[in-house]
C-alpha cells in the first residue's frame, strides 16, 4: 500500500487529535508506520498514552476510501501532498497543527520565496477594494516573484485573487472544502484561471461541505503557509482578524491598512495598530522595508556596483558550502538548506547565527536565509 493512501487513511482517522497523529508521524517518519503498528503502538512509541493506543486500534481503516480518493485526485489533476513531501509549503510544515496531507490543484509553486495573504472583510469597502488594487500594483513591479494566498471569499478575498491575475502574479486560494465543489459558485471563473496561474489547496477531501467549522481551521492554512498576513479592512469582528492573531501565534510578521476613525470595516485594523499587533502599512515599499525584501530594483543596482563575495570575512568550509547553496538559489528554508548542503541541522542553525553576525546572511520570516550579496 502506498505512502500517499496511508496518509489519507491517517488524516481521515478523525477520532485522533490532529496534534496526536502529526506527533506519531513525526516520530516514526512516515504514515505507512503508524498504520502499520496501529494495533499497537506502544510497541513502537512507549511513552503514547493508552488512551491513544485504544483510539488508534479503534479506528477504522477506510483503505477502500483512501484509494478511491486518490484514484479521483489523479483523474482530475489534483496533487496530493503529505508532510514530508517537498512541494508541500515548507513555511506551514513549521506549525504545530499543520495538516498531514493537503490537496492542491495548480500550477504554483507553493515555496518560493516570498508569500504573503491578503484579508479582509467579505464586505470590503471602495476604499479597501483600492487598497489592494494598489498594493498588487506595486507588487508586481517592485516584487513580482510574490505569490499571494487568500481564501476566495467575497469582498477583500476574491479582490487579491482577481488583482493578482490581471497584474501577472500568481494566486491561490485555501478552499474550506473539498476540490469536488467550489464556493462561493460566483467565483468559479476566477478560480478556474487561477488554476493556471496560482492553485485552489485545501486539506479536505471530496464531499466535504463549505461548513462553518472549516472556514475557521482553514485560516491557520492561510496564516502558516505565509511570511506576512496583510489585513485590509476588518469589523472588530470576524475570519481577517482570526487569520491575524493565528499569524501572531506562529511569529509571522501582521499588517494592516489603517481606516478612518468610525468606519465599521476599519475598527479590525485599527485595533490592531493602536495595540501594537500589527505594522501600518500603505504601500508595498512599507511592506517591503519591513520585511527586508529587496525589491528588483535595489537588486540590479547591487549588481550594477559589482559587490563582490570575495568581500566576505575568511569562510570556514562548512561556511563557504552555505554560501555556495545559497548562490545558486537564494532565500532557502532551513529545511531545504539542511537538506542541499548535507549540513545537520542543530550545526547548521549554529552556522547561520555565526555568519549572522558577520554580516553573510540574513534571516527572514519563515525560516528563510537570505545571502546578502
Amino acid at each position: 500500500m502506498s505512502e500517499l493512501v496511508n496518509a489519507m487513511m491517517l488524516a481521515g482517522m478523525r477520532r485522533i487529535p490532529l496534534l496526536a497523529k502529526l506527533q506519531l508521524y513525526k516520530q516514526l517518519g512516515s504514515a505507512t508506520a503508524v498504520v502499520q503498528n496501529k494495533s499497537d503502538i506502544r510497541a513502537v512509541v512507549p511513552d503514547a498514552t493508552e488512551r491513544l493506543a485504544v483510539m488508534l486500534r479503534e479506528a477504522e481503516e477506510p483503505q477502500r476510501w483512501a484509494e478511491q480518493e486518490l484514484q479521483f485526485c489523479i483523474d482530475n489533476g489534483i496533487k496530493v501532498l503529505t508532510f514530508n513531501d517537498s512541494e508541500y509549503p515548507q513555511r506551514l510544515r513549521q506549525c504545530e497543527d499543520a495538516p498531514l496531507v493537503i490537496y492542491y490543484k495548480g500550477t504554483a509553486n507553493l515555496n518560493p520565496k516570498h508569500v504573503i495573504n491578503i484579508i479582509g472583510t467579505r464586505h470590503s469597502t471602495v476604499y479597501g477594494n483600492d487598497c489592494v488594487r494598489r498594493l498588487v500594483e506595486q507588487l508586481r513591479e517592485s516584487c513580482p516573484d510574490t505569490l499571494i494566498v487568500s481564501g476566495l471569499a467575497y469582498g477583500i478575498d476574491i479582490c487579491a485573487h482577481r488583482n493578482a491575475l490581471d497584474n501577472g502574479l500568481e494566486t491561490v486560494a485555501v478552499l474550506a472544502h473539498g476540490l469536488d465543489d467550489l464556493y462561493p459558485h460566483c467565483h468559479r471563473d476566477t478560480a478556474s484561471k487561477m488554476i493556471s496561474q496560482g492553485g485552489l489547496l485545501t486539506e479536505h477531501p471530496t464531499r466535504t461541505p463549505a461548513d462553518k467549522k472549516n472556514f475557521v481551521s482553514r485560516n491557520r492554512i492561510v496564516a502558516g503557509m505565509s511570511d506576512a498576513t496583510i489585513l485590509v479592512e476588518s469589523a472588530s469582528k470576524g475570519g481577517g482578524l482570526i487569520t491575524a492573531n493565528i499569524a501572531l501565534s506562529y511569529s509571522r510578521s501582521v499588517f494592516a491598512f489603517p481606516g478612518r476613525v468610525g468606519d465599521v470595516y476599519s475598527e479590525g485594523c485599527n485595533n490592531l495598530l493602536k495595540h501594537g499587533s500589527a505594522v501600518m502599512i500603505t504601500s508595498a515599499d512599507d511592506l517591503l522595508t519591513e520585511m527586508s525584501w529587496e525589491s528588483d530594483k535595489a537588486m540590479e543596482q547591487k549588481r550594477k556596483t559589482g559587490i563582490e563575495r570575495q568581500l566576505f570575512p575568511e569562510l570556514s568550509a562548512e561556511e563557504q558550502t552555505i554560501v555556495n547553496v545559497l548562490a545558486k538559489e537564494n532565500d532557502l528554508q532551513i529545511n531545504q538548506l539542511t537538506v542541499d548542503s548535507n549540513i545537520p541541522i542543530n550545526r547548521l542553525s549554529s552556522l547561520l547565527f555565526e555568519m549572522e553576525m558577520k554580516g553573510i546572511v540574513r534571516p527572514l520570516a519563515g525560516g528563510i536565509y537570505h545571502l546578502i550579496c
